[in-house]
């Protein structure tokens, strides 16, 4: 059951029988998840399966009936690194000004200050991005790009950070350190994890819990090596079923 997820911990988000329809197709059909409070959480499931929908759900962006309710006992802070960013290759805004704009009270126009360009200088080190403050928005690979929101997302560490499919685009070595910041908060910092992943390599590093989504709530089990074994086999009829 969904609640079974935070057996242990206090609950940080829950869903109690979220559906939603979407140009009169319902894609999320009555999913009630617990969410443990300094976990992470992944859901899995084929295309189409309603897992990038829910995020928004949760979100605000997209209206659901049932419930969602969040539990901050924190800041409250809520990041979110998102599936696709289209940055307007034309606009003239550089990474440093574009970190900036959440790190400091008056308009980038007038220059990035000492203060948020140090914390900038902190926070593109931590992603992998050191010394790229300069590099126009519009000019980074989708890679790079990414790696930007993510910087955005944890800076200052967010009590509920929600990604989807955030690997994609990186390559093998900048998927894992996004792993290890992904558990540096989650470990040092208690942020809650909710993330959506096709990368199943990556449900066995971090996740503490899995949840398996294909329109209605499939299962949601404990990471052990058991339970991702089985994600695989479901995968692979899956990708069986399609071709």
């Amino acid at each position: 059951s969904g609640a079974a997820s935070a057996r242990g911990q206090a609950a940080a988000l829950e869903l109690e029988h979220v559906s939603i329809h979407r140009d009169g197709r319902l894609v999320v059909d009555d999913v009630s998840l617990a969410i443990g409070a300094g976990t992470i959480h992944v859901i899995v499931g084929p295309n189409g399966a309603g897992k990038s929908t829910l995020l928004s759900a949760v979100l605000g962006q997209t209206a659901f009936t049932g419930s969602i309710k969040m539990h901050f006992r924190g800041s409250g802070r809520i990041g979110y690194v998102p599936q696709a960013f289209a940055a307007d290759r034309t606009l003239p805004i550089t990474v440093a000004e574009f970190l900036a704009l959440a790190r400091q009270s008056w308009p980038v126009a007038l220059g990035v200050g000492k203060a948020a360009r140090a914390r900038i200088a902190t926070i593109l080190e931590r992603v992998g991005m050191g010394g790229m403050g300069h590099r126009r928005l519009g000019e980074l690979s989708g890679g790079e790009l990414r790696r930007i929101l993510l910087a955005n997302a944890i800076e200052p560490a967010p009590e509920l950070l929600l990604c989807d499919e955030p690997a994609t685009g990186l390559d093998p070595a900048a998927v894992e350190q996004f792993d290890r910041l992904l558990c540096e908060l989650r470990d040092q910092d208690g942020t809650t994890v909710l993330m959506v992943s096709h990368d199943r390599a990556e449900v066995k590093r971090v996740a503490n819990h899995v949840t398996t989504l294909h329109v209605k709530l499939v299962s949601t089990e404990a990471a052990t090596a058991e339970t991702v074994a089985a994600i695989d086999a479901l995968a692979v009829g899956a990708e069986e079923a399609a071709s």
